[in-house]
């Protein structure tokens, strides 16, 4: 086990029941009946008033194989051990001790009742979770399959066997009472019947359904047992009259195997394998049921998911069931039906709430969905397995629409299938791809066919595996199965406007409606990136080894997120093309999508029938997003359960050690690198002269005069002080000084002292000083008569050396325009210099037409797309 960098388990929707049998309580605190359902390895606890959900329990180890429930506590058994759960959330008691997986419980007064596979019964006290008593049966003579306590009976529980036979037992005294011989058949449920202490066959009822797998009795004093089939069914029967009062024909798609009748009341709840829990009221004029309220999800697994909306609150399914569901993140309560696809809806309409098989459409494979338009018409188009006909489905009604779109030209060839789909981003028409190459336009309003595009042979040679049309409305995009990607305009055309040949088959295209960016899967199991805008692959993504199934891009298009028949679920940065996250699941994502708020990354899964969210950690937490090495193993993490989990992994393991990323001098020896220094330090440079005479005083400074220290004043009204004796003289000397004691600067003597070829020190304290200091020290190499010529000779090979390197190109050309402005004259005059400037002059030469390509060069591609 490990853990992915980004996502976190969140939580799964869509699950509401299993093939355990529910479980019912009276709560008179709450003055309501309470339903438990059992949801795989957690249970879930609804209100029967308004069948909203009241709690989920927390995450068993394993799958629950038993439910039972009093007064006090719910009962779960998971592999070998039991767990009493008060308030449907909090563990209160575990009980420890059999052997092998424990398959029926029963509390039985201060004691609880279990029996696992081996049919071994172990009574335990509830309070002390003690090992009361425990009793053993072979399994090849009486293998127990279920138990009751009948009433008025004390210490005494019926158990019933595979081979048809049922014991009565004394748990106090352990002594086998009664053996009914049976029926040669399993028991398959035992039930308390209203009328007790009858210990023999009266009579016998037929169910025509097969074989009766639960079974219920009515307590508000009418005589009607409810029996439970395979098939779906539920049949009433009026015990006093002995025959069948009526039935519930197709009351669920699975078997029915969990059925209850509320104490006093004239409901019944059914609960079955198919993911669904039902209340039913009997009060019509024949003593039929109808359905009160139903709370259900997607009987078979979903194929494909898809968040609907931009506030990234309501997922939209399409499941193996041929159904279309819309699920809430906030709460079940919205979640919403949209219907099962049926060939004829008005007819399905006329038979009521179920769709006969005969209409039932085949499974929905792909859908597209636009909310512009969703208040006037069908924004949803569903492309069903091996059918050509489309059909359109309104979120806002949720219901399936009128339309089914096929044109004229398909409707007499069967073999035509419907591969791909797309919603134009104004809501008004829908396009879509063949598998005979065609691709069409329809109108989603009224349903009629608007244009085809390509010849009469079709748009590709061989199925459309994906299609989109940008934003704008300008560009219709197709990809086929023959490898190429085809650019059309949105007036067809029967010529296409470019197309691009792919080494490998199309399997299918996403795409992102903010950006240009499109995601192809390919039959080699990789992934690339097409930008529209330039119509060039801009990105290539290998690493998957099974077939893709699906991808998304994030909400910024930064990230892609494949899956893959391989089990692993990728995420790939786009802009540095690096695999940042990796994570293995245990089954196989079918289908996944990212919230339009980044929130969650909602996921499907083989065999699965929930939809299962991921937290997006980075949200709320700084993660290291470096790439994935190769060599590295894959985490394998566990799809989340129904309740939030509290995440046992540590922040520190996500926040990895990054070292202080150094960038170097140069990144690359065909590229030009400039200085990071203020424009101050070396644009003044250029124009030290103006800085210098904007700078300077309008009149020079004036000498103070030379006071006495008492000041005589002359006699007058006013405070006047006497000057006469002072004495206003200017000194004006000049400092002489020997030409043998002038000394070099400390720039002129650090010159001197390197060597050939480290020039780093220098060129350091050159960006060091401000410009008036670089022009002072640049004047001042020719100030020494002895040296001057080794020193602007040694300054032109620190500016070759500067050039060479490809660095600080501007405070080059700085350095050496301040450089040939005081010393040009030298250099023409001394045959040394004058050839190396020759020398200078190339590489000068070089260097510039090196930047200058390259600016050229993106010049012109920010013109091109700007044109575009």
């Amino acid at each position: 086990m490990g853990h992915s960098k980004i996502f976190l388990k969140n939580r799964a929707l869509g699950y509401v029941s299993n093939h355990i049998p529910l479980v019912t309580r009276y709560i008179k605190r709450r003055k309501e009946n309470l339903i438990v359902t059992c949801v795989g390895n957690s249970f879930h606890t609804y209100g029967c008033s308004h069948f909203t959900l009241l709690s989920v329990s927390g995450t068993h180890p394993g799958e629950i194989t038993s439910l039972a429930g009093d007064v006090y506590h719910i009962y779960t058994a998971c592999g070998k051990e039991i767990y009493a759960w008060r308030r449907g959330t909090e563990i209160k008691h575990v009980y420890k001790g059999h052997d092998c997986t424990v398959h029926t419980l029963l509390p039985f007064g201060q004691h609880l009742i279990s029996i696992d596979e081996n049919s071994n019964v172990k009574v335990w006290n509830i309070k002390t979770e003690e090992l009361v008593t425990e009793l053993t049966f072979n399994n090849n003579h009486f293998k127990i399959t279920t138990l009751i306590h009948p009433f008025t009976y004390m210490n005494k529980i019926l158990l019933g066997s595979e081979q048809g036979q049922l014991q009565l037992w004394n748990l106090k005294v352990l002594k086998s009472i009664y053996t009914f011989k049976g029926w040669n058949t399993p028991v398959t449920a035992l039930e308390q019947a209203p009328a007790i202490d009858v210990d023999e066959t009266i009579f016998e009822l037929v169910q025509d359904w097969g074989c009766v797998i639960s079974i219920s009795f009515r307590t508000d004093e009418y005589p009607i047992m409810a029996t439970g089939s395979l098939e779906g069914h539920i049949v009433f029967w009026n015990l006093e009259q002995r025959k069948v009062e009526s039935q519930l024909y197709k009351a669920h798609f699975g078997a029915v195997t969990g059925l209850k009748y509320l104490p006093n009341e004239p409901l019944l709840v059914s609960s079955s394998p198919d993911n669904s829990l039902k209340l039913w009221i009997f009060d019509l004029a024949d003593g039929a049921g109808r359905l009160l309220r139903i709370r259900e999800a997607h009987s078979e697994p979903p194929t494909l998911i898809r968040f609907y909306g931009n506030k990234g609150d309501n997922i939209l399914t399409a499941g193996s069931d041929s159904s279309l569901r819309k699920f809430s993140t906030i709460t079940e309560i919205l979640n919403k039906s949209l219907g099962k696809a049926s060939f004829n809806r008005k007819a399905a309409k006329k038979k009521g709430r179920l769709v006969e098989d005969s209409l039932l459409m085949p499974p929905i494979t792909d859908f597209a969905t636009e909310i512009t338009r969703e208040k006037e018409w069908d924004n949803i188009a569903a492309i069903h397995s091996g059918l050509g006909t489309v059909t359109t489905w309104s979120s806002d009604k949720s219901r399936m629409g009128e339309h089914k779109l096929l044109p004229e030209k398909f409707k007499s060839n069967r073999n035509i299938v419907a591969t791909s789909v797309c919603i134009t981003k104004c809501g008004n028409f829908v396009v879509i791809g063949y598998n005979n190459g065609h691709v069409e336009r329809f109108n989603m309003q009224s349903g009629l066919h608007r244009a085809s595009y390509g010849t009469d042979k079709g748009a590709h040679q061989g199925p459309v595996k994906g299609v989109m049309v940008e934003s704008l409305n300008q560009i219709v995009i197709t990809a086929g199965r023959d490898a190429f990607i085809k650019f059309w305009s949105f007036k067809p055309k029967i010529e296409p406007l470019a197309k691009m040949t792919l080494d490998e088959p199309v399997e299918w295209l996403r795409y992102h409606n903010e950006s240009s960016l499109i995601a192809i899967a390919l039959e080699d199991f990789s992934i690339i990136l097409l930008d529209i805008d330039t119509r060039r692959i801009v990105r290539r993504f290998e690493g998957h080894k099974g077939q893709l199934t699906d991808a998304c891009f994030s909400p910024d298009s930064r990230w892609l997120i494949t899956a893959s028949m391989d089990c692993t679920i990728r995420t790939w940065d786009i802009p540095s093309s690096n695999l940042i996250d990796i994570f293995q699941i245990p089954e196989a994502c079918t289908s996944l999508h990212f919230s339009p708020t980044g929130e969650f990354l909602a996921t499907t899964h083989v065999c699965n029938l929930g939809i299962y969210l991921w937290s997006n950690r980075t949200l709320y937490s700084h993660i290291s997003l470096k790439a994935v090495n190769k060599d590295d193993p894959i985490p394998m993490i566990g799809l989340p359960g129904s309740t939030i989990e509290d995440s046992d992994i540590q922040e520190d393991e996500l926040i990895e050690a990054e070292l202080n990323y150094i960038s170097p001098a140069q990144l690359q020896d065909d590229l030009i690198t400039m200085s990071d220094l203020a424009h101050s330090k070396w644009q003044n440079l250029l124009n030290i002269d103006i800085v210098r005479k904007r700078n300077k005083p309008k009149e020079p400074p004036k000498a103070s005069e030379n006071a006495p220290f008492f000041l005589p004043t002359i006699p007058s009204l006013e405070l006047k002080f006497d000057f006469t004796d002072v004495n206003n003289t200017e000194t004006n000397k000049k400092m002489i000084t020997h030409p043998e004691l002038q000394n070099l600067t400390s720039f002129s003597k650090l010159l001197l002292s390197i060597e050939d070829v480290q020039f780093e020190e220098i060129i350091e304290k050159l960006k060091s000083m401000s410009p008036s200091s670089i022009d002072f020290e640049i004047q001042s190499l020719s100030a020494d008569e002895k040296t001057s010529n080794i020193l602007l000779l040694r300054f032109m090979k620190m500016i070759h050396h500067m050039m060479e390197k490809k660095i600080d190109f501007e405070l080059i050309q700085t350095y050496l325009a301040v450089f040939l402005k005081w010393h040009g004259t030298a250099i023409t005059e001394n045959e040394s210099l004058r050839d190396y400037l020759n020398i200078l002059q190339e590489i000068q030469s070089k260097t510039w037409f090196l930047l200058r390509d390259k600016l050229f060069y993106n010049l012109t591609v920010v013109q091109a797309l700007k044109k575009m």
